[in-house]
């Protein structure tokens, strides 16, 4: 079972709500690009997302934290690969220090979870 990582940085264009509360929907973008990476690694081909079959939400990210969305393959059918994500907080933005303070978490903070479907056509699979 080969995982994917990415790691960056949310931005105060990521923010879209008060307290530079970054969307949610933001996590969810990032899982595509994970599943995309695997999809590439699995099968050659960026493949489609096909759907989200559960989604939670568990903890607020902000402008400033550094967020570590990570996936696997959990399940390969013929054309279609279930997928699971997980997108944890490493590093918190702490306004109430000073504008640039930052904590580096001990535990990663688990922010989201998902799993998913994506599809390779078959004539799209080189892998």
């Amino acid at each position: 079972m080969e995982k994917v990582m990415i790691r960056l940085r949310m931005s105060a264009g990521d923010a879209h709500y008060g307290g530079n509360l970054v969307d949610g929907a933001h996590m969810l973008a990032l899982f595509g690009d994970v599943a995309t990476e695997l999809l590439i690694r699995e099968d050659g081909d960026e493949g489609l997302f096909f759907k989200y079959t559960d989604v939670d939400f568990l903890a607020p990210v902000h402008a400033g934290d550094y967020i570590e969305a990570v996936g696997y393959i959990s399940e390969k059918g013929n054309t279609s690969r279930k997928m699971e994500f997980e997108a944890r907080k490493v590093i918190t933005s702490r306004p109430d220090i000073s504008a640039s303070a930052c904590d580096v978490l001990e535990e990663p903070e688990i922010v989201c979870k998902a799993k998913g479907i994506c599809v390779t056509p078959k004539d799209c699979q080189r892998n």
